[in-house]
Formats: structure tokens, C-alpha cells, sequence
């Protein structure tokens, strides 16, 4: 049976989601791509398709499973919609359930009342029909169950995730302001990166954007080490499931190093080497500490530059208290772009930031700027062409 799905994900990455879609549709006869809207992918297929996307898709954030849909007027109607809508034929009294609600440009006034009534519908039914209702857990639930509202229509979906798919299960360490993984995901593939392609991050911290990487390179599925909520279901096929995860091709173990990082804190490089470890890359990451003003290509072929830069009071990469945050900024990107401009020749340089003046600060020009939000900040990937010779003064030039 083909259901509808709708994957949601980090806002900027819809075309990058449905490419992605496109190329796990190919392992399925019955799943298909449709439209792109503005936070996520519409698709369908069978109740495997679903279990693909949750453990191959690097950049959505949960598959959701559209479970009614109808117009609506008043709080009535979206509690007759969960009324009416099969819970029973997926899960039971026994599992615990939490409901979350969003809207955009919705008449009605309180989401939190809208989210009572979706849970009292649902319990409803099951008191009618079984006589006993299932228990809310608004921390760790069986279920999770989603309300969408625009201005005319209600849809109810049942997340297949669990927690959301950025959560891979290798993280427990990390940084200040780390990337979410399927943020990270998406920007490597924005900026054009595949694997092969020699790739430095100079501001690792963590290791995000070398794990996603590195798990592209070795094709290691990211939801390999975790799981999902659709193994709760009741119609889970627990052999289906094996059959897919037993298809999975031996991992790929490059023989030269092509990924490499830095970071300035040892105690970074640390988490890092730990994430690395714990998300199963079967190949070393050369990490080496030293200050982004100081690096150097780690290849002789060009490749990606991308990094998240610090900034705010993450600029503050000596500890030097005695400057204002401006003009730490202004100093460390100033040098940081007098690097890249003398030694990068050749190179593309992708940084994802939400100091839009970082451009001027680096003293150079873009030559594409893309939007994202990370979260609820507004973002965008800086993409800089390092072409040779671009840097050098006039000759005729006093």
C-alpha cells in the first residue's frame, strides 16, 4: 500500500533534499519525488520507502507519514479529523504518544488548544473503541504525531523518525553552536563537494562537517547506528527491514587521506577524534591543531575549503580580553582572507555564517551567496573562487 509522505528540513535545502530523494528512489520501484515547498519534499511510496529514507536521507529531518487531511474552520473540525483517522490500524493503547503542532497564516489563535484537541481525539478513539487510552510522553514517546495548518487545511501525519534524523548516534560531544548533521549534510552538497574531491575544514570544532563527509566518502548510511520509530509500528515488517540494512554495500576505505581538519583548541580535536570513532569512519581524518590564520593546503590538488567561522563571542579564539568583539572579528578575518587569498589559489571556499558582513571583513567578494537558516537564524553559504594569480598585485603598481 503507497502512503503519502512529507519530509521536513533545514530551510535552504529543499532542491538539495529533493535531489537527494531522487537518488534513494532509484533503489525503489514504488517511491516517488513530487513538489518542493518551503521547509521540505512531498513524496510517496510503500511503508519501505519510508524505512529507506529515514536510513539513507543526510539532509531531511524526519519522514512523516500523512495520516488525514481535510479544510477547516474552528478547533471542531481538526478534532473531527483526528477523530475520524485510524491510529489503531499503526499503534495501541500500550504505546505513549505526544502531538506537536505548527501553522502558517492560520486564523485560529492558540496552538497549544489545537494540540490539546488533536490529543483528546485520539484518545477519544481509543477509550470508544478499546476502552483505555494511551499515555503522554512529551519527552521520550513511541509516537510522535504532527499537526500542520495553513490558512484553509489541517493535515495530521505520524512521524516514522522517532527523534529527528540530524540525530545520527554517534554525537555525544560537542562544541559551542555546533551544526546540526543534516545542516552539515546539505551544505557539503550545496557547495558541490563529492567525495574524492580533497576536502579541509580549518575550523572543525567538533567534527561535524568531517563526519558527514567522511561518512559520503566510506558510504556509511547515516542512520545506520540508531533507531526509528516506525520499528514500533504495528505493521513493521522486522525482515523487510534486515533485507534492507543487509544490502548495504562494504564500506569504502580510501588509501590517501583526501578529508582533513583543524581547529585551534586541542580540547576540540578531541571531541573530534571521539565523534569520528564513535560514527564507525573506517579511515584516519588527519586533525591537526593549529590557528586558522596558519593553514596551508594539505594537498597539492585543489579541492573544498568550508568551515562554519566563530563569531560573536565565539571570535574570541586567543582569549584575548582586552579587544572589542568587532575588532576581534575584524583581525581574525582580516588575516584569515590575506591566507586564503596567498596560499588557496586554485581552491573553492565555501563558509557558512550569519555575519552577513563577513565578506567585507575578509576583503573578498563572493561569487554566490546562498540563503539558510539555521534554525531560526538567518544564514548564508559564502562561496569564494580562490582562482590563481587573483591575489597578485599590478606590476606596473607603485
Amino acid at each position: 500500500m503507497n502512503h503519502s509522505y512529507f519530509c521536513p528540513c533545514p530551510r535552504g535545502l529543499e532542491a538539495a533534499l529533493a535531489a537527494e530523494l531522487g537518488e534513494i528512489a532509484i533503489q525503489s520501484r514504488t517511491l516517488k519525488v513530487h513538489n518542493q515547498v518551503p521547509g521540505g519534499v512531498h513524496c510517496s511510496g510503500q511503508l519501505s520507502d519510508a524505512m529507506r529514507i529515514n536510513l539513507y536521507s543526510r539532509i531531511a529531518s524526519r519522514v512523516l507519514l500523512r495520516i488525514g487531511h481535510t479544510g477547516y474552520t474552528n478547533e471542531n473540525d481538526i478534532y473531527d479529523l483526528a477523530l475520524a483517522s485510524t491510529w489503531e490500524n499503526w499503534f495501541g493503547i500500550n504505546h505513549t504518544i505526544r502531538v506537536d503542532v505548527t501553522a502558517i497564516k492560520s486564523p485560529l489563535k492558540s496552538l497549544e488548544f489545537i494540540t490539546l484537541k488533536i490529543k483528546d481525539a485520539i484518545c477519544d478513539r481509543f477509550r470508544d473503541r478499546e476502552g483505555e487510552r494511551p499515555s503522554v510522553d512529551t519527552r521520550t514517546p513511541d509516537m510522535r504525531i504532527s499537526g500542520f495548518l495553513d490558512a484553509r487545511t489541517v493535515t495530521l501525519y505520524l512521524d516514522t523518525s522517532g527523534e529527528p534524523l540530524f540525530k545520527r548516534g554517534w554525537r555525544l560531544e560537542t562544541g559551542d553552536a555546533p551544526l546540526r548533521e543534516n545542516l552539515a549534510a546539505g551544505l557539503l552538497r550545496v557547495a558541490g563537494w563529492t567525495p574524492g574531491t580533497p576536502l579541509l575544514d580549518p575550523m572543525c570544532g567538533s567534527g561535524t562537517l568531517l563526519i558527514e563527509a567522511a561518512q559520503m566518502l566510506a558510504g556509511i548510511p547515516p542512520g545506520i547506528n540508531r533507531s526509528f520509530a516506525f520499528e514500533k509500528f504495528h505493521n513493521f515488517e522486522a525482515a523487510e527491514w534486515q533485507a534492507i540494512r543487509k544490502a548495504l554495500p562494504a564500506p569504502n576505505v580510501p588509501t590517501t587521506p583526501t578529508i582533513f581538519g583543524s581547529d585551534i583548541s586541542g580540547d576540540m580535536l578531541v571531541m573530534a577524534r571521539n565523534n569520528l570513532e564513535r560514527a564507525g569512519i573506517p579511515f584516519e581524518i588527519p586533525l591537526k591543531q593549529i590557528e586558522a590564520q596558519e593553514v596551508k593546503p594539505p594537498t597539492d590538488t585543489p579541492g573544498l575549503l568550508i568551515a562554519n567561522p566563530p563569531y560573536g563571542e565565539r571570535i574570541d579564539v586567543r582569549g584575548d580580553s582586552t579587544q572589542e568583539p568587532d575588532a576581534m572579528a575584524i583581525a581574525f578575518f582580516s588575516a584569515f582572507g590575506s591566507v586564503l587569498k596567498n596560499r588557496f589559489a586554485g581552491w573553492t571556499v565555501c563558509l557558512f555564517t550569519a555575519d552577513l558582513t563577513l565578506p567585507r571583513m575578509l576583503r573578498l567578494k563572493e561569487s554566490k551567496k546562498t540563503p539558510f537558516f539555521n534554525g531560526a537564524i538567518e544564514c548564508r553559504l559564502f562561496r569564494f573562487e580562490m582562482v590563481a594569480g587573483s591575489n597578485r598585485k599590478n606590476p606596473s603598481a607603485p
